[in-house]
Order: structure tokens, then sequence, then C-alpha cells
């Protein structure tokens, strides 16, 4: 599969999540069979590049190309400005939210409430096209079904984006009114697939391999993407890499693998966010590991009152060399529990 000139290694997606898919979650998502992973959103205020957020949000340092970068605006000018600003700091392909469903995102305009200005849209996606083309770099876009029920608007939307040259479609199947809850649907990402001529991916709801060949099947498809279910468990792309082409499961990871990867992905939030930030916000990654396993609930209460990198860094090691002495290989979630836990995380 490509995006432009640009040849992925599988059409198997880690999502742009913000606060969650930062430079070493990216990294971890592809060491484990992700062929592409879209960075958390940048804004396209000006006065803003310059804050540690922004800056920790496009440090691509020691990143595996394809560098993808997420850009969310309601300024079609400053949105274009916006990607030449994060292709100059090495972004090899700029997405465009519309997708977004958080309030703070929609009640400025952004993000999936640009679906209801479909004039807005495709003008930002024209202007955003244009800027990137002299830089030989394709733009792909995200959005929804729609912004409700009874204004799904999605194709409508695809065929116009297609024609000002978009490169790729994320559709995740919610209108933005469901915001995560209740079920995705994939009628309308079957549609717009059949609209248009450049790739389509599904999104929503992809918890298991089994649910990412139905979403395939169902849908024509050309990729996948995969954000909530990876949250902890990013072993996943590999799970659903090794299912679709043999139709069988791999053994969970073993308690020994899984507490090396955490370990790392530690230290490389830490090197990237420093003690004070690091600390705390590896919190909900160490919690999203460690769910449903044994004394989880404990341990996060224990984890949580740790204030140094060092600390938490050894009791994640303890934890998991504890529960290495009872078992070898980490329990498998059932199809319902991965629903469930979906579920509760989009209403979050």
């Amino acid at each position: 599969m490509h995006i432009g000139s640009h040849l992925l290694a599988n059409n198997l997606f880690a999502a742009p999540m913000a606060g969650v898919t930062d430079r070493p979650f990216r990294q971890l998502c592809r060491r484990l069979g992700a062929g592409y992973a879209v960075s958390e959103m940048v804004t396209s205020r000006r006065e803003l590049w310059g804050s540690l957020k922004t800056s920790r949000r496009v440090n691509h340092e020691g990143e595996a190309g394809p560098i993808a970068v997420q850009i969310a605006g309601t300024d079609a000018p400053m949105m274009a400005e916006a990607a030449a600003y994060n292709v100059e700091r090495g972004a090899q392909i700029i997405d465009i939210n519309m997708g977004c469903p958080a309030k703070k995102v929609c009640n400025k305009w952004a993000g999936s409430a640009l679906m209801q200005d479909e004039a807005l849209a495709v003008a930002i996606a024209r202007a955003v096209v244009e800027a990137c083309a002299a830089h030989g770099v394709p733009v792909t876009l995200k959005m929804r079904t729609g912004w409700c029920r009874s204004h799904k608007n999605a194709v409508t939307l695809a065929r116009a984006f297609e024609d000002v040259g978009i490169r790729m479609l994320t559709v995740h199947g919610r209108t933005r009114e469901q915001g995560y809850g209740g079920h995705a649907e994939y009628d309308t990402i079957a549609a717009v697939k059949a609209a248009v001529s450049i790739p389509v991916v599904a999104n929503g709801d992809i918890t298991s391999p089994e649910k990412a060949r139905e979403v395939l099947a169902c849908t024509g498809a050309d990729a996948i993407m995969i954000g909530r279910a990876a949250q902890g468990r990013p072993w996943i792309f590999r799970e659903v890499a090794h299912f679709l082409a043999t139709g069988t499961h791999l053994a969970p990871p073993l308690v020994a693998e899984v507490k090396r990867l955490l370990l790392d992905h530690l230290q490389d939030h830490y090197l990237l966010y420093g003690q004070y930030t690091g600390v705390r916000s590896a919190r909900k990654h160490i919690g999203w590991y460690v769910k449903g396993l044994p004394d989880a609930a404990g341990f996060r209460i224990r984890m949580n009152s740790i204030e140094d990198c060092a600390g938490q860094w050894d009791a994640v090691a303890a934890f998991f060399d504890e529960l290495a002495g009872a078992a070898d290989r980490i329990p498998a979630a059932t199809a319902a529990e991965l629903d469930n836990e979906q579920e509760a995380a989009g209403t979050q």
C-alpha cells in the first residue's frame, strides 16, 4: 500500500490519539507490527508552536518514515501554514483532522465540527494540498460519517476531498454526535470506498483480529486503523497481521516480553517528557498495560503515589517479576472483554 510515493509495510495503522500517540508510542506500535502511525494532532495556531507541548509533538528524532503529522484548525490559510511548518520539521505526510469529537475541539469549529460546513472543509483541504504540493508531500484526511444521524455527509465530502487532491481518507464509523459511544457502523465506510478511487481506511471498534477481518471484508477498505484497542496492548498489530495471513491466533505475549516492552517504552517516555511530566503522563500507559492483571487495582494505587521516574520504573519491573512467578504469558482477553473495555474508554 502506498500514500503518495511512500510504500507502507502493511495496511494496519495506529490511529492518532491526543495525549497517547507521541513518538515513543508510535515507535512501539511500528515495532510491534503497525505499518503506519500518525502523530497526535498539532494545532494550526502559530502562537502555540513555540509551546513545550507542541515542541514535543513535532519531535521526530530517530523515528522511521514515513513521518505523518496530523494538523487541526478552522482557517484555511492557517492550516496551510501549519502544514508547511511541519513539513519543514520532517513531516513526510500531512493528515487533516476532521474526526476529533472532543468538545474543546468542536466548540472552536475544528475537528469533526468542520463536517457541518462543507465549503470550509473543502477549502481547508484544498489549501493544505496546495501548500504541500511544492514539497511533494501527500495530504490525507480523517473524518467521521457526519455530524449527527440525520446529517451523514461523508460520501459527499469524500468525493470533494478527492477532487482537491487528498490522497487517502480515513473514516471513523460514528457521527460526532455519538462521540465514542454505541457501536461503529461500517455501511457508510463501504459507501465512501465505493465513491472514490483513493485508498480508504476503516476505523472504529476494531478490537480483535476477527473484527479486523470482518471490517476489511464488509467495507472493502484498503486498510484498518486501530486506536483505543492498542492502548496497553500495542502487540495487537502483530496479532491482527498473523491472523489475516494464517487464520490462526498468536499465543498471548510472554510476561517477560511485556515487561521488557513496557520498561523500554517508559525509558523513551521519560527521555521525551523529563522527570516531572514523564512520571505523571506515564501513569495512564502503565494503567492500560496492567488492566485485568492480578492485583492491578492495588498496584495502580501504589504506582500513582510514586513521584520519580526511577521509582516508577522499579515498581513496574517488580510487578511483572511477581506476575512472571505465577504465569508465563499474559492472560488472553475475550472479545467481549475487549469490547467492554473499548466502550468504557470512550466514555472517559
